[in-house]
């Protein structure tokens, strides 16, 4: 896990969530990958003061959090383009989970040289 402060903004327009609000994201973690090393999850960390899953849904689908998401890690070093939501039950009461696939994974390694 790492640190990953930033703040990203949700359009309100997703289809679990209809709130419009900045999210504070705290860490990163990559879980899980593939024993091909071609594909895994990343989890989004946020605040639960900016985001409460409880009242406001899920940001999965918000299309505004995952543009601005995808910059935020591009300017970060890693390969935003290769990053998506992943199914709706993999999403966490304090976290988007996100499919990645091998560019996302390879920029990791190289950035922290892991990938799990």
């Amino acid at each position: 896990m790492i640190k990953f402060n930033t703040t990203l903004r949700t359009n309100g327009k997703g289809y679990w969530s209809n709130k419009a609000r900045a999210v504070d994201v705290t860490k990163l973690s990559v879980p899980y990958v593939s024993d091909e090393g071609d594909f895994g999850e990343l989890r989004v960390y946020f605040t639960k003061d900016s985001w409460d899953v409880d009242n406001d849904g899920l940001i999965y689908t918000d299309k505004q959090f995952m543009t601005e998401l995808r910059t935020a890690l591009t300017g970060a070093g890693f390969d935003g383009n290769d990053v998506d939501y992943s199914e709706q039950g993999m999403q966490g009461d304090n976290y988007v989970s996100l499919d990645v696939g091998k560019d996302f994974l390879d920029s990791w390694n190289a950035k922290f040289n892991i990938v799990a």
